[in-house]
């Protein structure tokens, strides 16, 4: 089949106007074909795909979406992608959604309420199918914007008790008691909390360590440091130092992500302070890198991949139909014992 190109719009955009004029149908002939709707003529679907393509013609998702009353946009929110954190739960959502015929659409909040207002804002508006949201910490308008919007949502990274809510995570406040314990277990006794970006999950951490140490007997808020500052290595270095002089005779430091705590592995090198015998030292996720530190770095490793799997295929359900009353999935962490404790 040949098709003659005709001068494009004045938006520049081919339309499926376009393709049904070259593939000599109907619209409506040739919206069907493209979406592979049974009962088209085999040799008229071949026409329109064959004009489709040599137009480069790409359908226009917000109209497919008006004329169907559905979208394939599912609205993915997290704070970072600069963290592995989150690339690896959204490389686990889009190898979930994907296949099934769902696009992933991306938007970063920065930690920002408001900016995460202004993404809702902007994407809701898009009638999506189904909305991923990173925690329940937001403002009251954002909490509205998804209630009233009717979108399927689910909250990932984080659980609630709160019956009928959809949800898949892990205990944050658990796993920081967890590693607490394990450096209590180790003999240590003065325990330190170095902690930066003080996001709802980090906080929750700090809650777990508090009270491990307050049921031990041994929590002492003076050996707490938390920064608003982004998560980074430079800053753990930092922080390792400060905490060892506010507090000389510290024997270990919980820091809140492993990024940090490499960090502070890096300074205890450099200031030629011995790890684990002087201070043991213990991460939090399980990032790249901590399994080649010097000394390898104890850490929690989370289950953001698992965390990313599960809410996606909760959604599907949710979005299809087939998940009556969802509630919470809660996933299980392990704690990975490394050279530095």
């Amino acid at each position: 089949m040949t098709v003659t190109r005709r001068s494009r719009p004045s938006s520049g955009r081919i339309t499926l106007s376009d393709v049904a004029r070259a593939a000599e149908v109907s619209p409506i002939t040739a919206s069907r074909a493209l979406r592979n709707a049974r009962g088209v003529d085999p040799t008229l679907a071949q026409r329109v795909h064959e004009a489709a393509e040599q137009l480069g013609y790409v359908p226009d998702p917000a109209a497919r979406a008006l004329a169907s009353q559905r979208s394939s946009q599912v609205i993915v929110l997290v704070p970072l992608l600069s963290n592995t954190l989150f690339v690896d739960l959204l490389e686990a959502v889009h190898r979930t959604l994907f296949p099934e015929g769902y696009h992933p659409l991306i938007g970063v909040t920065h930690y920002d309420s408001a900016e995460e207002e202004l993404l809702l804002r902007t994407y809701l508006p898009l009638r999506p199918a189904g909305l991923l949201v990173t925690g329940f910490d937001r403002s009251e308008a954002s909490g509205q914007l998804i209630a009233r919007s009717g979108v399927p949502c689910v909250h990932l990274m984080e659980t609630s008790t709160t019956p009928g809510v959809p949800c898949v995570g892990f205990s944050q406040h658990d796993a920081g008691a967890a590693i607490t314990r394990h450096l209590l277990d180790r003999g240590r006794r003065r325990i330190a909390f170095c902690a930066a970006q003080l996001d709802p999950r980090v906080m929750q951490r700090a809650a777990g360590y508090r009270h491990c140490l307050a049921q031990a007997g041994l929590y002492d808020p003076s050996l707490e440091l938390l920064s608003p500052e982004r998560s980074s290595i430079a800053l753990g270095a930092r922080l390792f130092e400060d905490m060892l002089a506010r507090a000389p005779d510290v024997d270990a430091i919980f820091f809140c992500n492993d990024d940090i705590a490499q960090g502070g592995l890096l300074a205890a090198s450099r200031l030629g302070i011995a790890v684990p015998d002087r201070v043991a030292v213990a991460g939090f996720n399980d990032l790249a890198g901590s399994d080649q530190m010097v000394p390898p770095l104890t850490t929690m490793r989370t289950p953001r991949s698992e965390v990313g799997r599960a809410g996606a295929a909760m959604l599907l359900g949710m979005m299809r139909g087939s998940q009556p009353a969802p509630g919470c999935v809660e996933l299980d962490y392990e704690l990975v014992v490394r050279g530095s404790t």
